[in-house]
């Protein structure tokens, strides 16, 4: 998996889901990348650098890090 590569598509997500509110689209965009990221790029963009992540993609990836319960 190239880091570059999902970095992009993380802030895409984020992006498109920045209309609904700051704490929406960071629920939203973790969601997505739950429900629909294989585990190896879930793996790839936990282990990267997220500089490159905008704040509200920065702060799913940051979540989805978190266990679940």
């Amino acid at each position: 998996m190239d880091p570059a590569r999902l970095t992009y598509m993380a802030n895409q997500i984020a992006r498109n889901l920045a209309p609904q509110g700051e704490a929406a689209a960071v629920d939203l965009t973790c969601q997505h990348l739950r429900d629909f990221w294989d585990p190896r790029m879930k793996a790839a963009i936990l282990a990267g650098d997220r500089l490159g992540l905008d704040p509200i993609a920065r702060a799913a990836v940051e979540r989805l890090a978190l266990p679940t319960s």
